[in-house]
């Protein structure tokens, strides 16, 4: 079992900067790659960003490319998603997901989930 606490979300005026936190443990954390997926209300869940598991392979979703960075960090076991530029569109409850796969943007491969932070982006 691999356990995910999210948190660093909160309400930002548009353009503002949020950093995203996912610490894990149980398991091995460089077992997995760890992704953030989001769900806005009324809206299916969406990949976000999704780091690989020695964090050299990264993968963006295009609405987020350019201003988000996804990174790991083994020691702490902790994954990280920095988001600049934010925009209303952003709003939306992330959720931090472990999984040993190879199509990191699809959500039902991931086998553990964090609760989620909400992220609130005002105009």
């Amino acid at each position: 079992q691999v356990q995910l606490v999210e948190s660093g979300g909160g309400l930002v005026q548009a353009g503002g900067s949020l950093r995203l936190s996912c610490a894990a443990s149980g398991r091995t954390f460089s077992n997995y790659v760890m992704a953030w997926f989001r769900q806005a209300p009324g809206k299916e869940r969406e990949f976000v960003a999704a780091v690989s598991r020695s964090g050299v392979g990264i993968y963006y979703a295009d609405s987020v490319k350019g201003r988000s960075t996804i990174s790991r960090d083994i020691a702490k076991n902790t994954v990280y998603l920095q988001m600049n530029s934010l925009k209303p569109e952003d709003t939306a409850v992330y959720y931090c997901a472990a999984g040993d796969t190879v199509r990191p943007n699809i959500d039902y491969v991931y086998d553990y989930w964090g609760q989620g932070t909400q992220v609130t982006v005002s105009s």
